[in-house]
């Protein structure tokens, strides 16, 4: 398990160092290492491009893919579905349902979010804010719910109807929106690593890093629960705890993962299931840092296939990870039986 870990991180730095590689403009592999040992760049232009474009993006997609894939496992585990995944709960259908309403119900008001002059007023920071109030709004309800309803797959199905009316409302401000807003709702929901730096970055990682606090103190309590809620309990594990605690962790990683950059499909299902049958355990003191590894590569290696060699256009990062997930989880169903997994 420690070589497989170990391989791991090796793979996370190629990846890491092919990501920053890859662009509009090429910068040679040799000037790149020489950039990130704190060596100066033979061109001024390189230095500018590497720092403040592509390592804060591939480090956005590190957080995202941690973020995601380990949200991802917490709900598997715990709802011992093998489908369940960040948007089960309606988390990001919250934050996608705060970015729609500040877009595109300006519209309804005169106010048109895409003009110039409202784009540098609010600019990426609205949006930000508008989605994290959005995933929120969802978990605040999902966490009343969880005080009244003691069932995980009671919770499950009423977190797939949250989502489901969120997705309604949605539909609802696009049909009444502009051309215009809606467009630009449109590119958001499609996914974007890119534009996230500096201070938005920093916020990025310390709410990733509170979100991950207590799936590490209670990653017993997650291998208990391999074997149902009875027997968890017989245990010792405070099931009402862990409910508590799984929806405020997925809620800051998820949430913050999409309303930073989009929702972006499929890294939250998939990923844990490749973690497991790649190292073929159990226990979630392996299973957590694997999925968190291949998360990482996973949306590196799709953000760099997103890269159009030669142009400065990338394709949006939620078409990639669409592409190359849904196959993955209809081999996985079809490979094995997922039921036997838990």
């Amino acid at each position: 398990m420690k070589l497989k870990l170990i391989i791991g991180v090796v793979l996370l730095l190629v990846f890491f160092l092919v990501n920053i590689s890859i662009g509009s403009v090429y910068i040679p592999i040799p000037q790149l290492i020489h950039g990130l040992l704190g060596a100066d760049l033979d061109k001024a232009s390189w230095e500018t491009i590497l720092f403040l474009y592509r390592i804060p993006k591939a480090i956005t997609a590190v957080l995202v893919g941690i973020s995601l894939s380990v949200s991802g496992l917490q709900m598997q585990t715990f709802f011992r579905n093998p489908l369940a995944g960040p948007y089960v709960l309606g988390i990001s259908s919250g934050a996608g349902l705060g970015v729609a309403i500040m877009i595109m119900g300006g519209s309804a008001l005169g106010i048109t979010f895409s003009s110039s002059s409202n784009y540098m007023t609010w600019g990426i920071w609205g949006i930000i804010i508008s989605g994290s109030l959005g995933a929120i709004l969802v978990l605040l309800l999902m966490s009343l719910t969880a005080w009244k309803i003691k069932d995980s797959m009671t919770l499950l199905i009423i977190g797939l109807m949250f989502g489901s009316a969120s997705g309604a409302v949605v539909s609802v401000l696009s049909y009444f929106g502009n051309a215009e807003d809606l467009k630009l709702f449109t590119i958001w929901s499609m996914g974007s690593l890119g534009g996230i730096s500096g201070t938005q970055l920093e916020i990025l990682s310390i709410i990733c890093f509170i979100g991950i606090i207590p799936v590490i103190a209670l990653l017993k309590s997650y291998n208990a629960m391999l074997m149902g809620e009875r027997y968890a309990t017989s245990m010792g594990v405070n099931i009402k705890s862990l409910r508590w605690a799984m929806i405020l962790s997925t809620g800051l990683l998820a949430g913050s993962a999409t309303a930073f950059c989009g929702p972006i499909a499929f890294i939250g299902i998939a990923v844990p299931h490749l973690a497991r049958m790649i190292f073929r355990t159990g226990d979630h003191r392996i299973l957590f840092p694997a999925s968190a590894l291949i998360g990482s590569c996973f949306l590196l290696i799709s953000d760099a296939i997103s890269q159009i060699p030669g142009s400065a256009e990338t394709l949006p990062i939620n078409v990639i990870t669409s592409l190359f997930g849904a196959p993955l989880v209809i081999w996985l169903i079809l490979k094995r039986n997922l039921s036997s997994e838990f």
